[in-house]
């Protein structure tokens, strides 16, 4: 499981002109799927995704996590993540899980983040959208679970 974190100042998805997700400061989530992933890779990518410590404090140091400054989520299924360009120029996606066996991991994805970030807003899977944001910083971060799991 690979999420791609950008701090954003105010982000927002559209599906076919009509807003689906809105958010003020916090995180804007990338978030894409691979062979191997379940429940437990989930569990362990929102908890460490809960407690990165990627916003400034008082000081202005990158100190607090995202329910310190009161922010908000933005997620979106992006199955690009595992796009793999070493071989030529046309991005391969083969290490990418199937839409259907990801489209249940994003689902529970959701409902997982729901029960920590009860205003959590989200992408429409599949759909063709358009992602607005104001990146704060920037600041991004990609997580990997395989690289973050193997770790622990």
């Amino acid at each position: 499981m690979r999420i791609l974190v950008q701090e954003c100042l105010e982000a927002k998805v559209v599906v076919e002109g009509k807003t689906v997700g809105e958010i003020n400061r916090g995180e804007v989530l990338f978030v894409g799927f691979t062979s191997g992933d379940d429940e437990n890779t989930i569990s362990f990518m929102i908890d460490k995704l809960l407690k990165l410590r990627i916003f400034p404090d008082t000081s202005g140091k990158t100190n607090c996590n995202l329910s310190q400054v009161s922010g908000s989520v933005l997620a979106i299924s992006q199955f690009t993540l595992y796009a793999d360009v070493r071989h030529g120029n046309r991005p391969s996606f083969v290490s990418a899980l199937p839409s259907s066996e990801s489209e249940k991991l994003y689902d529970r994805f959701k409902a997982m983040l729901l029960e920590r970030v009860p205003d959590a807003q989200f992408g429409i899977f599949g759909a063709d959208m358009k992602v607005h944001l104001i990146n704060d910083g920037p600041f991004t971060i990609l997580l990997d679970s395989k690289e973050l799991m193997k770790h622990e």
